[in-house]
């Protein structure tokens, strides 16, 4: 009889069920609170409720969790003195979608060696969690492969979907029974409107396959997300944040029917992933939203204890402590400028 199944699979380990790692390692009753505050937070500016500016500001990936966590330390007071005007999320990313190849996050490779030690990911990722949330800083991450959140969304506090996921519908229907508000990034081309046909199907009922939390194969089946916007991150044709991008994106939510508000990525294509053109990208988006288009509810930036980027993979000992190995970061002290001048 021919071989007809898993010619090309190497090895297929199973994962500890979702519920059995949340067990070992638990979210306290505090810190399910502060989860359930920061989205209510969240939310709220979103919709317009809340006036404060809304940064997600990080690392682009964690790879060094001792590192990050003396950026958090940092963030969290940071955040206390600017608290009155703006709403700092700290950007804790475990997952990297590539191109191509390359490094896919902490979750996927915890411990940069290609050895894909997954269960030993997820346990640092829901422990590092911990320790934002213990800071009082509320946690952001992108939800890449769709079984993820079933191990981490309960430390989360806001999601993102990226450029090149935003058209899936499998991740629209994931983003549908997300417990947290998501952002859609326009493509990587630059067009938005793929992202409000993104939001119009998570904010609608879904059923798809999923997971339960005992890791059983199951059937999904949602109510809608309704804390769905939005992220204008530019594309192959150019960056978006002038004026005319916003009214343009807005027209575009309202021809879907969509609540009109971005979020805008002051990384990525809009300063052509050049960190000394971040900083000057967050400002014009500020001066944007000051002149007169106050649907600019937040921005994203990349940010990390040292600027630049480093090449990688390379030999551990060789890596630079504090300094991406994904996209380039703005460092430390540019950080505080920016937040402090939006809340100045």
């Amino acid at each position: 009889m021919a071989d007809i199944s898993n010619l090309h699979v190497a090895s297929n380990t199973p994962l500890p069920a979702p519920q059995v790692l949340a067990e070992e390692i638990p979210a306290s009753p505090a810190e399910q609170e502060f989860v359930a505050r920061g989205r209510r937070e969240i939310a709220d500016i979103i919709a317009g409720r809340d006036d404060r500016f809304l940064v997600i500001v990080g690392p682009c990936s964690i790879h060094d969790v001792d590192a990050c966590r003396e950026y958090a330390q940092r963030l969290a007071r940071l955040a206390e003195e600017v608290k009155e005007r703006v709403l700092v999320v700290m950007r804790v990313y475990f997952e990297k979608p590539r191109t191509s190849t390359g490094w896919k996050g902490l979750i996927m490779d915890p411990h940069l060696n290609n050895t894909n030690d997954i269960p030993g990911g997820l346990r640092m990722a829901r422990s590092f969690l911990r320790e934002v949330l213990a800071l009082g800083l509320p946690t952001a991450t992108e939800m890449l492969d769709p079984i993820t959140p079933q191990y981490i969304a309960d430390l989360t506090c806001w999601s993102a979907i990226g450029a090149r996921t935003t058209e899936s519908q499998t991740h629209r229907q994931m983003a549908s029974g997300l417990s947290m508000p998501v952002g859609f990034k326009n493509t990587t081309s630059g067009a938005v409107e793929p992202a409000v046909n993104a939001m119009k199907a998570a904010v609608a009922q879904q059923t798809f396959l999923g997971i339960a939390p005992d890791g059983r194969a199951s059937v999904v089946t949602t109510t809608g997300n309704p804390g769905c916007h939005i992220i204008l991150r530019g594309g192959e044709a150019g960056p978006n944040f002038s004026r005319e991008d916003v009214l343009a994106a807005f027209a575009a939510l309202q021809k879907g029917g969509q609540r009109e508000g971005v979020m805008i990525d002051a990384s990525h294509a809009n300063c052509d992933k050049d960190h000394e053109k971040m900083a000057d990208v967050f400002r014009r988006i500020l001066t944007v939203r000051r002149e007169g288009v106050p649907g600019i509810f937040g921005a994203m930036l990349e940010s990390h204890l040292h600027a630049g980027t480093q090449k990688f993979p390379r030999p551990l000992a060789e890596l630079q402590r504090g300094v991406s190995i994904t996209d380039p970061c703005i460092g430390w002290e540019e950080t505080e400028v920016l937040l402090r001048g939006v809340a100045g």
